[in-house]
């Protein structure tokens, strides 16, 4: 007897029903061939050693998600373990694929397996349709906007898709005929449990921010309820230090695809439609337009995540101090305000945006004078909302390698998270050994009389670190090696420009 041809969606960045066109093109095409539905993704056996238990907490839960909302469309998520370029290739002769669709990637991983998949595909002349439907604007189109060049600001990001009409988001809500649900997986290939992965749900923290559509959905239509608050809401008069976050952690869920950005984007339009409010690139409107500048640049750059072969990218001389750049990651740099962000990242998998401003400066031009690609991939393993061309578009920015050229300009470890807690109430909380201290050493603990160390039960050297640098002295030496750096790589561009 005949097998009967499956239609596959290749889920990647997009654990979601909601505004799933080529989820929908998948459907559409096995209702009318009468086709076998085959949702799938592809989960790396090695993954619990390559990200954070928090990111991968967030990433099961969004899989269970998305298997509980397939099944009320009368369908699952088949769960395959392994790499997509072996996996998937095998499967398409055993479940006669005639059709795959999945979503438009840049990351250059998924880049690789999807490349080597689609080679397979083709010579088995699988139709394969690709969607745009991670990001609000199709990036390759505003890049031809630009004559095929990368927008080097903001602004200029901004003026290129003012005129872009984005179209409606699209729903799917008609539950799948039964005879495109296959009957040999569906009860068989379960999301798997933390435990499964060699996890201890036991050992993390409380989950602040559970993965999944519909949680995120929720979050969603809780934020934009708040009409005033959306349509005041500044960037820079976010607090980074709150102890309940000032944003809207939509973040992990566009990142992982949960929520569409271009519903955000809707959802935002509607809220601000006839009422005053902020602009980019202060506005929630500009936070999401942020991350489409990020994807922009990154599908127009080879190299985006490197420094070397990155021409966007000034090319500066970092060092390399594994010790302190492990003392940076788990918080014990001797600056309480530094050492608080990096043990919530780690607790948590979320800060906020201007502490990873923070952090950042800290560990590359500011401080310690350490490679922008160190933090990106320690960022990488534990950020829930981890984003291939947001973390290194935001790495260079930070480490003014490049789109911000004003590196005199450092964030304090003192002053900076002073402005929004005096009492230190965020540092209270995540480094509890000084808890006791008074408020007024509690930013520099390290002046505290010996008495008041002893009377707080902590110990400067001791129960915390000692300072691992002194930021007054050390940031105007790496200032200096930034002018240095710029003045080194203008004249390496003037010495390339043809002469007339």
């Amino acid at each position: 007897m005949a097998k009967i041809p499956s239609v596959v969606h290749w889920f990647r960045l997009d654990l979601r029903i909601h505004d799933n066109l080529a989820l929908r093109n998948a459907i559409n095409e096995a209702e009318n061939r009468k086709y076998l539905l085959r949702p799938v993704y592809v989960l790396d056996p090695d993954i619990a050693s390559k990200v954070g238990a928090n990111r991968l907490r967030f990433l099961i839960q969004s899989l269970q998600d998305l298997d509980t909302n397939l099944r009320k469309l009368n369908s699952c998520l088949f769960i395959l373990r392994g790499k997509a370029s072996e996996l998937l290739p095998k499967l398409f002769d055993e479940w006669q694929v005639k059709y795959l669709t999945t979503q438009v990637d840049i990351d250059p991983e998924i880049l690789k397996e999807e490349e080597i998949v689609e080679k397979v595909a083709n010579e088995k002349d699988i139709f394969i349709v690709k969607r745009v439907q991670h990001t609000v604007f199709d990036t390759q189109s505003v890049l031809k906007k630009n004559n095929d060049c990368v927008p080097l600001t903001y602004q200029k990001f901004l003026s290129l898709v003012q005129e872009i009409q984005v179209k409606d988001t699209i729903e799917i809500t008609k539950s799948l005929s039964d005879h495109c649900k296959p009957s040999d997986y569906c009860d068989n290939n379960n999301v798997p449990l933390l435990s499964e992965l060699g996890i201890d749900e036991s050992m993390l923290t409380a989950c602040k921010y559970p993965g999944g559509e519909t949680e995120g959905l929720k979050r969603l239509h809780m934020y934009m309820a708040k009409k005033q608050w959306v349509c005041k809401f500044e960037k820079p008069n976010s607090s980074p230090n709150s102890i309940e976050p000032s944003t809207t952690v939509l973040s992990p869920y566009i990142s992982h695809g949960c929520v569409s950005s271009k519903l955000f984007y809707h959802k935002l339009k509607e809220v601000e439609n006839g009422i005053p409010h902020t602009m980019p690139p202060v506005s929630l409107m500009g936070q999401l337009m942020w991350r489409e500048f990020y994807y922009t640049a990154g599908t127009g750059t080879e190299n985006f995540d490197k420094m070397v072969g990155n021409k966007l990218c000034t090319q500066i001389p970092w060092a390399s101090n594994d010790e302190q750049l492990k003392a940076w990651a788990e918080g014990r740099t001797g600056y309480p305000f530094v050492d608080a962000i990096m043990r919530q990242l780690k607790e948590e998998g979320w800060i906020h945006h201007l502490a990873r401003h923070m952090v950042a400066c800290f560990l590359t031009r500011g401080d310690l004078w350490i490679s922008w690609e160190e933090g990106a991939k320690v960022f990488e393993g534990y950020l829930l909302d981890y984003d291939w061309s947001l973390n290194a578009g935001n790495w260079m920015w930070l480490s003014a390698s490049a789109f911000f050229y004003k590196y005199f300009r450092v964030y304090s470890p003192v002053a900076f998270g002073k402005k929004t807690d005096k009492e230190g109430l965020y540092i209270r909380k995540y480094v509890p050994e000084l808890k006791k201290y008074p408020t007024e050493y509690i930013y520099e603990p390290w002046k505290a009389p010996q008495n008041v160390q002893k009377a707080a039960d902590c110990i400067i050297g001791e129960g915390y670190p000692q300072r691992i640098v002194d930021h007054d002295k050390i940031h105007k030496e790496n200032m200096q090696k930034m002018s240095v750096a710029y003045k080194a790589n203008k004249e390496k561009k003037s010495l390339k420009r043809p002469r007339s």
